[in-house]
């Protein structure tokens, strides 16, 4: 197959991209606007892709928004299937600026949606996000519990979410896997020299593991603990933590999914992705400082508004409907790939 990856330099875009290029025989074609995403990233994956030796990798630097030049890539390319990532995705800013959100993700969602369309496109892989849940009823989350999100950002992603399954309600030949992230950490666990080439690269950083990774180096001077009072085991809040591999990984069985769908799943195609049971941020910081064996300060803060104490995904349903397994359930590996990655941005 064709498969058009919008996203494909970003974090979690580049990793799918990476798969692809190294377990099957498509070609990849990246649209990315570089907002977030990297030209040295573009560069690594072209590098992968020729010693893998199997599918085509194409880049295009493009904004989704660039609703022209959006529709004269599909009349000049031929995608078989599009893997959609290409958004904005820090809450505060989404707080800050709601309508940069609603227009960079929904409303380019919708755009993307309707050329699918138009081109005959009939595999579309979403990726959505566990803030649709807001602060979640019940714990483990399953994916028919209650959307309410509590920021734009949520909620620009629930109403992308939507314009996909109405979309599908009506077209038979459109179809469609929603994958909801619960927290993606980690990088690249498969270079012959085992530093990670890809990997989390966000500026500013907002994600506790990058984050503490940066303190552990030095390249911040604490880490601070948001309320030590939740009514978890040390009183730290609680999340599932999905190494990018895995999360990776589940996008290629979604496309397996699409492409033989042999024993459909009740209800939409709505998949949460996580590990079903999680960390608190004082397990993820004792691990960093084990794996990176340095003692770093840890500063204490009060509760944010709007963190919930628990946030763990019920991951039954991906597991029996896409097949999905994890191969890398294990902080102190997802603690150890980001800190090898984030000393390899010093080279």
């Amino acid at each position: 197959m064709q498969i058009l990856v919008t996203g494909g330099a970003g974090y979690i875009g580049s990793h799918v991209v990476k798969q692809l290029l190294e377990a099957t025989d498509h070609d990849v074609c990246i649209l990315d606007n570089l907002s977030t995403g990297h030209l040295e990233t573009v560069e690594t994956l072209e590098s992968i892709a020729r010693e893998a030796n199997r599918g085509a990798l194409r880049f295009y630097k493009m904004d989704l928004a660039d609703f022209k030049a959006v529709a004269k890539l599909f009349m000049t390319e031929r995608f078989d299937a599009v893997l959609h990532f290409a958004a904005s995705s820090l809450v505060a800013e989404s707080v800050a600026n709601p309508l940069k959100y609603y227009m960079n993700n929904t409303v380019n969602t919708t755009h993307l949606v309707s050329r699918c369309v138009e081109a005959g496109i009939g595999k579309f892989i979403f990726s959505s996000t566990a803030a649709v849940y807001g602060e979640p009823r019940e714990v483990p989350v399953k994916e028919m519990t209650p959307t309410d999100p509590i920021n734009p950002y949520g909620m620009s992603k629930l109403m992308s979410e939507r314009v996909i399954r109405d979309t599908s309600a009506v077209k038979e030949d459109f179809d469609y896997v929603i994958l909801r992230y619960f927290n993606v950490s980690g990088a690249d666990v498969t270079a012959s020299n085992g530093t990670p080439r890809i990997g989390e690269w966000h500026e500013p950083e907002t994600h506790l593991i990058p984050l503490v990774v940066k303190t552990a180096l030095g390249k911040r001077d604490s880490i601070t603990v948001y309320g030590e009072d939740y009514d978890t085991e040390d009183g730290t809040c609680i999340r599932d933590y999905l190494h990018v591999e895995d999360l990776a990984a589940a996008h290629l069985r979604a496309l397996e999914y699409l492409g033989a769908p042999v024993e459909q799943s009740d209800g939409p195609n709505i998949f949460n992705v996580g590990y079903g049971h999680g960390f608190s941020v004082k397990q993820v910081i004792e691990t960093m400082k084990q794996v990176s064996g340095a003692d770093f300060t840890v500063d204490k803060g009060q509760r944010r508004a709007g963190d919930p104490a628990l946030l763990i995904a019920d991951n039954s349903r991906i597991k029996s409907g896409l097949k999905w397994q994890a191969r890398y359930d294990d902080l102190a590996l997802i603690c150890q790939t980001a800190l090898e990655w984030e000393r390899s941005l010093n080279d």
